[in-house]
């Protein structure tokens, strides 16, 4: 075996979707970026925040922030049903559904995330793969998957939703919410253990060690958006920064985490969602290279399975 394919076959990828999350301005009293503690983001970027005015933070060329743009040459807001659909499967979901819509996946754009999703593609391909997202049992006839959100559907349609109360009790999966409050207290499932944020990123650590893909989707960030609230956002983001902190310090060394949005919306606490460019972070070999050509949200998922060896064609 060559060096070239040996490295091939180590090669990992966690791809962390944190919804709602844009590049907002430069301004502190309606960006919570500027006014959250943020240890973990502030050392990996070196101190800096990506805003619009300055939307690019390259520290090294493992690490870097950059925009996406999110509206597809589509008019209106973009919104998470057809940006989860764009993002997870590379097409221009709301140029398809003739325009922007959410918060769920449209019914008719469901067969194109069930099929096409990168998902789909590298489990088709043979690649070990993960949705670290639990579920609870009964999903199936929740009113969550009548009207689904992007990354469930996209597991599902790739044979990976499977993680339910025992995995997240064990470790082995996470609550999209990263702690376990709402299985606990929505649920009733009071017996589940109530880790931290960092023993929640180091499980996910872990998982992301055992696949060539995995995929975890956190909603909270675009629902303390829609409170337009800072102190709501504050809590949010700093929730994140936390869990990042325990990620990164057990992140084995051949991952390349891409963390990314599906449009603006946290980052201005002054209105809902944004036309805000979104925020994408890239840590890990390769970072730089793969960041060439990204223009559109449209492209990271064409990026992800070139990235593993997965043919498009």
């Amino acid at each position: 075996m060559t060096p070239e394919r040996e490295a091939a076959l180590i090669t990992r990828l966690l791809f962390l979707f944190l919804d709602g999350v844009g590049i907002g301005p430069a301004r502190p009293d309606i960006n919570p970026f500027l006014r959250a503690r943020l240890p973990a983001l502030q050392e990996v970027l070196g101190g800096e925040f990506p805003t619009l005015e300055a939307p690019e933070v390259a520290p090294d060329q493992t690490t870097l922030a950059f925009p996406l743009d999110p509206l597809l040459g589509v008019e209106g807001i973009p919104q998470s049903g057809t940006g989860h659909t764009a993002l997870l499967t590379g097409r221009n979901a709301p140029a398809l559904f003739g325009r922007h819509f959410g918060p769920w996946v449209p019914v008719r754009l469901r067969p194109l995330v069930l099929e096409e999703s990168f998902l789909a593609a590298a489990t088709g391909a043979g690649v070990s793969c993960a949705f670290a997202n639990a579920v609870p049992t009964g999903f199936e006839d929740s009113p969550w998957a009548r009207r689904p959100a992007g990354p469930p559907l996209a597991a599902r349609g790739a044979g990976l939703l499977t993680r339910r109360e025992e995995e997240l009790a064990r470790g082995r999966a996470l609550s999209s919410e990263i702690v376990n409050a709402p299985w606990r207290d929505g649920l009733g499932l009071s017996h589940l253990p109530d880790p931290p944020p960092e023993e929640v990123g180091r499980n996910l650590a872990r998982l992301a060690g055992d696949h060539r893909l995995t995929l975890f989707a956190h909603y909270g960030t675009d629902h303390a958006g829609h409170r337009q609230s800072m102190e709501d956002a504050v809590r949010a983001l700093e929730r994140v920064d936390a869990f990042l902190a325990g990620l990164l310090a057990h992140l084995p060394e051949e991952v390349l985490l891409v963390v990314a949005s599906d449009h603006g919306n946290l980052e201005d606490t002054s209105r809902g969602h944004t036309l805000n460019p979104t925020l994408t972070l890239f840590r890990g070999p390769g970072a730089g290279a793969c960041r060439e050509g990204l223009e559109r949200i449209t492209d990271l998922a064409p990026m992800v399975l070139e990235y593993l060896g997965i043919s498009t064609s």
